[in-house]
């Protein structure tokens, strides 16, 4: 009688209590008449881990995706241009050494720009020609640490020019080769103005990893480049690489004041923003489209859970006869269905963290096997793919997965606490 008694006492047992663990693993076991309802959990396990993951990887892609940009975007351009605006830049030695000084300043240096079309054997493609002294030159990292065939001792010595390795294999020129640069902007004759057509040895090849510039890229020494585009004693612009790119704001009116005359001052962020604008606005698109696979999965559970409540009645009549509270109920179900969200979100986290610690073994790996070359440098600008995870990013979609999850299981699970022990039984 009073083993009775106790097992008809509602506040018999504590929340989440060993019976109903055991209760909620044994729903998750699949039988035969059950084998229907087992294979909805399991689409929703799979559902919530391929979400997971694929939200994970697609987020850390897009991040390396502008990291890598943004860095050799700004390794080879440099984060602030100051242009001349009133007169041509022919005090720009003493404006670059101002410059330099402005705290906040990495370095600062002057260089000659102009487009050309540069021809070789293989043909004639358009090139943006760079004039750089060879110290300015190593300081721009990402070229000088990157020189695949030859140096640029000859370079320093102004015995040539130093170009992309893309651009020197879409023309058919080799190490040593001669490069032909014509620009519009020649001599002045009665005719009118006639292309300045010059050659130039190939005295170095870089590869920065970005298309674009591997195959866009000329750099000149400096006095070569003042002769050849006639501005003797002038400079195009002196740019400033600065130690930490995102406070460039910051430093604008420092380096307007510290110039002395009339500049024109832009930063990397306005040169580029409507590109960065636009992958932002992508990121933020494909977040919401992504997240859209996890809440399917997630009603699979509601799915799935309803159908177990229903299967179940029976079972919840007999708990209920013998003592179980409504809570016990609910929170049987709830774990059932919880233990599905957060082992496949467990699951896709692994995942996701295995695809991009080997995103680009796997990218080609898929390209091997399609026959085919995904991430195709020409359109994605960068030779490689590189995944970067951010930790509160991925918490965000962890804690997103495991909260929709949660979520889902709570109205089924209300369900069954709601049945009456007499009225389950006509479930069956």
């Amino acid at each position: 009688m009073n083993g009775a008694a106790e097992l008809n006492e509602p506040t018999g047992t504590s929340p989440f209590a060993a019976f109903e663990w055991m209760i909620a693993w044994r729903y998750l076991r699949s039988r035969r008449r059950e084998t229907f309802i087992s294979i909805i959990a399991g689409f929703s396990f799979a559902g919530i881990m391929l979400g997971v993951a694929t939200l994970i990887v697609v987020m850390a892609v897009m991040n390396g995706f502008r990291t890598e940009l943004v860095g050799k975007i700004l390794g080879l351009n440099g984060h602030i241009l100051v242009q001349a605006t009133a007169s041509t830049f022919t005090d720009y030695k003493d404006v670059t050494d101002r410059l330099a000084k402005v705290p906040g300043v990495k370095f600062a240096m002057p260089f000659i720009e102009g487009q050309a079309l540069a021809s070789g054997p293989g043909g004639a493609l358009g090139a943006l020609v760079r004039g750089v002294e060879r110290r300015d030159l190593d300081k721009i990292t990402l070229v000088s640490t990157n020189i695949k065939q030859g140096s640029l001792d000859d370079f320093e010595q102004g015995k040539g020019v130093a170009i992309g390795s893309r651009l020197a294999q879409n023309l058919g020129i080799g190490l040593g080769d001669p490069i032909t640069i014509v620009s519009p902007r020649g001599n002045v004759t009665p005719m009118g103005v006639t292309p300045r057509v010059k050659a130039f040895p190939v005295v170095a090849i870089f590869t920065v990893g970005m298309s674009e510039y591997d195959a866009g890229f000329v750099f000149m020494p400096f006095g070569v480049a003042q002769d050849y585009f006639n501005l003797d004693g002038r400079a195009s612009a002196v740019e400033i690489h600065v130690a930490d790119p995102d406070k460039v704001g910051a430093l604008r009116k420092p380096i307007e004041e510290a110039a002395q005359r009339s500049v024109y001052v832009t930063d990397w962020r306005q040169r580029n923003v409507t590109f960065f604008s636009a992958l932002e606005v992508e990121r933020n698109v494909m977040f919401l489209i992504l997240t859209m696979i996890v809440l399917v999965a997630a009603l699979n559970i509601v799915a799935g859970l309803t159908m177990l409540v229903k299967d179940k009645s029976r079972d919840v009549a007999v708990l209920r006869t013998i003592g179980a509270t409504r809570g016990s109920v609910m929170r049987i179900f709830f774990i059932t269905g919880a233990a599905i969200g957060t082992t496949g979100t467990i699951a896709g986290f692994l995942l996701g963290l295995f695809l991009c610690l080997n995103i680009e073994e796997v990218r080609q790996g898929l390209s091997w096997i399609m026959g085919t070359q995904l991430y195709p440098p020409e359109v994605y600008f960068l030779s490689r793919m590189k995944a970067d995870m951010q930790t509160g990013e991925t918490t965000s979609v962890v804690l997103l997965a495991l909260g929709l999850s949660l979520i889902a299981t709570i109205y089924p699970a209300w369900k069954a606490a709601k049945l009456d022990p007499v009225e389950a039984l006509r479930y069956e």
